[in-house]
């Protein structure tokens, strides 16, 4: 007997995939490419769409213009070129009860796709040419000999890769739907699924490949998309509630005397969005156990007051504080804000970045360590073992997606857990922040300080850049600065791709060559970066040709205008960013964006929705239904596993049911100890324990 053969196995989901029944060593291969290895994979390897065809009938039943779909035959094919040079493509097919002939004009490389003898499902609008109803440009699928639609004529329609078609994965996922469906694990016991009125995971993956109608494809949806969105939310209650119980921060409260004498060092008028977060930020620090917020703000929305005024809550509550900024030369501009406002005050500073000499680093380390730096701020330095701190008190995070949620906890080491604040200037849709900050408290600042300017977007034309050139260089003889970025530092063999080495030679040789051009980017050693943007706020450059190295923190309130080239290699929420950089003056700004040869459709469209929207959130929001969810939470931490069949902005409201039985499960068994909850439990430390530093749970 052979027990490799396809008829000798009996399918399991650990079942290989070429011992699937009409599959093969050699499809196999080709599935491999689609990340499929077992039955289990095609399980769960879900239709990208559907295919909806007009009611079912037979081509003697059709109806002229009346929308239709039928199963047929292809009996004949030709393709007939025109005097003009055209081509008509002609094809002939039978379903036993007549026939009809399928016109496609000016496509005859469609004639491989229409083999005689092959059966398809064809869908359109009939007319009656002659005695023959005809369809022009139908919709045409192709059938496996034995497939047949389903009732309502739902087809799947599955991502493919090169070798396979439809007809081929349908049939092979069918196979293993058939055979397999009623082995899948249920994690969901049936006391949640009746509180949230759920199909069994059987019924579910059998609707998704095979729905027999809509609602029945909605249901399969909405059990898969809440599962998914159920185990996350689980995993970020448990985090939230051992954040919030099993971890024990110092009490920092803030008094009448020490709110006031903090206040004093911000000589301007806050907005309404900073005095809540205020709020917010005293009341966690007061408590017991760590506070873990977000402070969430679109640009020049003023979070590192936020920021300020936490690290001398902690100060004033004879704690130290550190703040860990994702470049050295975003800490170095910190230090120095902090150190011009602190200047009389008897606050010790102290710096940490990867360039400091030996001498330097082993002073900083031993000061912080004796608890004679009151406010630490650096890089990813921070990070390193020999970092301690006498008595920490508060932790701030700029740019907190920069750091992955290992790297973070590496600042908590030793006595009680210090409070925690990070910053995030790439604004999040509610619902999104909902998903991937599920273990976070959210401040968000959404008004401008008073005096900022507004800020005017261009989509230039192809004509433009002389006229350009001239404005930019009005604008600098007026005084101001401006910066131009550009998606690269070489153009390398892209000849259309704006480089900024050679941007950079050709403006001061060229339209800009009467000023103080500097250059900028990420190959650059630290110290040449470092003296460059110096030299830059300083005002002894007036124009900085850069990569997006100038995307976060850099403030330079003179510099009003910005070029960005090749600006569709850039996504909104990035785009919107370096805009930042000129909205923090009072002097009105200017941007203008180029784009590069290899531009979109989809980029005039992106580009377009960034000139007419400078609200952060509305952009973040366009952004995200531009590209889709992806790895949603990338934008949070390394290492999370993306979503795959869940939208937080399109499934908003099963994110929140998911989300209130979520706490509600935590906060009546926190470990999940119930033995109903075993497998989901095992579900959620599978795919979230690591990343979330759940393993305690187990």
């Amino acid at each position: 007997m052979n027990l490799n053969s396809e008829s000798a196995t009996k399918l399991n989901l650990a079942t290989a995939t070429q011992f699937i029944k009409g599959v093969g060593p050699s499809r196999a291969e080709q599935l491999l490419r689609l990340g499929l290895r077992a039955a289990r994979d095609l399980l769960f390897f879900l239709p990208r769409d559907y295919e909806h065809p007009a009611p079912a009938t037979r081509i003697a039943d059709l109806r002229e213009d009346q929308p239709a779909s039928f199963v047929a035959t292809i009996t004949e094919v030709d393709v007939i070129t025109t005097q003009a040079g055209k081509t008509i493509l002609g094809v002939l097919v039978e379903d036993g009860s007549g026939a009809a002939r399928l016109m496609f004009f000016n496509q005859p490389y469609r004639i491989d796709s229409m083999p005689r003898g092959q059966r398809v499902l064809i869908s359109g609008k009939p007319r009656l040419s002659g005695l023959r109803m005809e369809m022009v440009h139908p919709k045409v699928i192709p059938l496996e000999e034995d497939e047949t639609p389903t009732a309502q004529g739902i087809l799947p329609i599955y991502p493919l890769t090169e070798g396979i078609n439809q007809g081929q994965m349908r049939r092979a996922i069918a196979t293993v739907v058939d055979e397999l469906a009623g082995e899948i694990a249920e994690v969901i016991p049936a006391s949640i699924r009746e509180t949230a009125s759920l199909l069994s995971i059987e019924a579910a993956i059998r609707n998704i490949h095979q729905p027999q109608d809509q609602a029945s494809l909605d249901a399969a949806r909405r059990r898969l998309i809440f599962q998914e969105l159920f185990i996350l939310q689980l995993a970020l209650a448990i985090r939230r509630r051992k954040l919030t119980s099993d971890l024990r921060a110092p009490p920092l409260p803030v008094d009448a005397a020490i709110d006031a004498r903090i206040l004093k060092r911000f000589p301007f008028e806050l907005t309404g969005d900073q005095k809540k977060a205020f709020a917010e930020v005293s009341s966690d620090m007061a408590r017991q156990f760590p506070m873990n917020r977000l402070v969430q703000g679109d640009v020049g929305s003023g979070k590192t007051v936020i920021a300020q005024y936490a690290m001398l809550l902690a100060v004033a509550n004879k704690h130290q504080a550190v703040l860990m900024a994702p470049t050295e030369v975003l800490a170095r501009q910190h230090f120095e804000t902090f150190r011009k406002s602190l200047s009389r005050s008897r606050v010790r500073l102290g710096l940490l970045t990867g360039t400091l000499s030996t001498l330097d680093r082993r002073d900083v380390l031993k000061a912080a360590a004796e608890g004679e730096i009151d406010l630490l701020v650096g890089t990813q330095a921070l990070l390193n073992q020999e970092v301690a701190f006498k008595q920490l008190g508060l932790v701030v995070i700029d740019e907190q997606h920069k750091f992955g949620v290992s790297q973070r906890a590496n600042l908590r080491r030793g006595g009680l857990d210090p409070h925690y604040l990070v910053l995030s200037a790439t604004p999040i849709p509610r619902t999104v922040a909902m998903a991937a900050f599920g273990d976070l408290d959210v401040s968000t600042l959404k008004e401008k300080p008073p005096g900022r300017s507004q800020v005017n977007t261009y989509l230039a034309k192809d004509d433009w850049a002389q006229r350009w050139w001239e404005f930019l260089a009005q604008r600098v003889r007026e005084g101001r600065q401006a910066f131009v970025v550009t998606p690269r530092v070489d153009s390398g063999e892209q000849e259309d791709v704006s480089g900024a080495q050679q941007v950079f030679d050709e403006l001061r040789t060229g339209p800009l060559k009467k000023f103080r051009i500097g250059l900028l980017h990420g190959r650059m050693p630290p110290e040449e970066k470092n003296e460059t943007m110096l030299r830059f706020a300083q005002g002894r450059l007036q124009v900085l040709v850069a990569t997006t190295v100038i995307e976060v923190g850099i403030d330079v309130p003179n510099a009003t205008v910005m070029t960005i080239l090749g600006a569709n290699r850039f996504g909104l929420a990035q785009l919107h960013q370096l805009r930042g950089r000129v909205w923090r003056g009072s002097h009105p700004g200017y941007v203008c964006v180029f784009t590069d040869k290899e531009g979109l459709p989809e980029d005039d469209e992106r580009l377009k929705t960034f000139a007419e929207t400078s609200d952060g959130f509305a952009l973040a929001e366009a952004d995200y239904r531009m590209r889709g969810p992806g790895d949603l939470l990338g934008v949070r931490q390394s290492g999370m596993p993306p979503l795959r069949v869940a939208d937080p902005l399109r499934d908003t409201a099963i994110l929140e049911a998911a989300r209130d039985l979520a706490m509600e499960i935590v906060d009546n068994d926190p470990h999940l100890e119930d033995p109903d909850l075993a497998l989901l439990k095992q579900r959620v430390l599978t795919r979230y324990g690591s990343s979330l530093d759940l393993g305690d749970v187990a």
